[in-house]
């Protein structure tokens, strides 16, 4: 009962033509999408009246064979439909996990069971054979900017301009459990500061540059992306200046720093080999975009835009330059995680200065 498309298509269609399959299996590595869609589904299926009789959640390490039985042969009270929850279906013991795989092969019509597993567990086979296997990957970056935009309008009701959204994903990352808080702060900062006009819809004001500035507490220009670009660029004045601000910004470390240079390196070695292996300078982009989309890398931002600004630099870089970068990051990486917290900055700052003087080393 697999299914190709899209988790969130399959929820949306079920939602929309309220017709649910009696078992879905939420399993993959974005919590905050599984979440998002279990409360979905059962805000959809469940008469909100009698949700208190008809909606059990549970962990399912909790459970033992007669609970489960009992929590999936129970009929909806003053209802059609009753919903059943496992958490962590995968941690189930052997007698309870007997008891779901009898009720598997012939499941009620008149129950919505929801199993789910965390992020990092390999999904069950089993389970999602007998299933509506839905598999929640991570948003790719590009997704996340367009998340952003959609979660402020549907969930918010307000507008977020299109830098802001961009200051915002650069200053957080992709982590929606974290953009959620932070667009909900947003939402609530501006529409203390200011209220559109009527006429505009649902949309009650707007995030912009400044909101984000004001909450986050980053500005343009200061964040882990421009450090980047300092570096691709080999502008060791702006790199340097921006380390103290990068390493002074909520939940950001020099190892997480380390890792995006890392990823900008290893995809501008793989630019290099590309022109020198006589691909033109405008079909870069798509080979960049292809690098990230097959090794998954995080290069602080979308992956169009990570791709049109390392076009912009690969003629800076030779071979020898991407590979003495490569051992640089190596080297400091190892250092950070064999060293106190204090000496975090002087390890990025070193590093920096280091990548940024590859320019200089090829002339000479």
């Amino acid at each position: 009962m697999a299914k190709e498309s899209s988790p969130l298509r399959v929820v949306q269609a079920a939602i929309q033509s309220r017709s649910f399959a009696p078992v879905y299996y939420l399993h993959g590595d974005d919590d905050y999408l599984k979440d998002a869609a279990v409360r979905d589904l059962l805000d959809a299926s469940i008469d909100p009246s009698t949700r208190d009789f008809n909606c059990e959640i549970r962990r399912a390490n909790e459970l033992d064979a007669e609970a489960v039985s009992s929590l999936l042969s129970t009929p909806p009270m003053l209802a059609e439909k009753r919903a059943v929850v496992f958490r962590d279906v995968t941690a189930l013991k052997k007698a309870a996990r007997q008891q779901l795989d009898k009720y598997l092969k012939r499941p009620a019509s008149d129950t919505l069971l929801l199993l789910v597993s965390p992020a990092g567990t390999k999904a069950d086979a089993a389970i999602a054979s007998a299933s509506e296997s839905l598999e929640f990957a991570p948003l790719t970056p590009e997704r996340v900017r367009r998340w952003i935009t959609h979660h402020a309008t549907t969930v918010l009701a307000v507008h977020i301009a299109d830098d802001a959204a961009q200051l915002l994903q650069q200053a957080v990352g992709n982590d929606l459990h974290q953009l959620a808080s932070e667009l909900d702060k947003c939402a609530s900062y501006a529409l203390g500061a200011q209220t559109l006009p009527t006429g505009e819809g649902n949309v009650r004001a707007t995030i912009d540059l400044d909101t984000v500035s004001a909450v986050v507490g980053i500005r343009r220009g200061e964040t882990v992306t421009d450090l980047l670009d300092a570096v691709a660029r080999q502008d060791a004045a702006a790199a340097v200046t921006l380390v103290a601000h990068v390493l002074g910004q909520p939940k950001v470390t020099a190892v997480q720093v380390v890792m995006m240079l890392s990823t900008q390196a290893f995809a501008l070695a793989f630019g290099r080999a590309r022109r020198d292996a006589g691909i033109p300078t405008n079909r870069l982009p798509q080979e960049f975009f292809a690098f990230l989309k097959e090794t998954g890398g995080y290069p602080g931002r979308p992956w169009g835009e990570a791709a049109s600004a390392w076009t912009k630099v690969t003629e800076q870089w030779s071979a020898a330059s991407c590979e003495k970068a490569l051992a640089l990051l190596l080297e400091a990486d190892m250092a950070l995680k064999d060293t106190t917290v204090s000496n975090a900055e002087q390890i990025l700052m070193s590093l920096v200065l280091g990548l940024c003087a590859m320019r200089r080393r090829k002339a000479a």
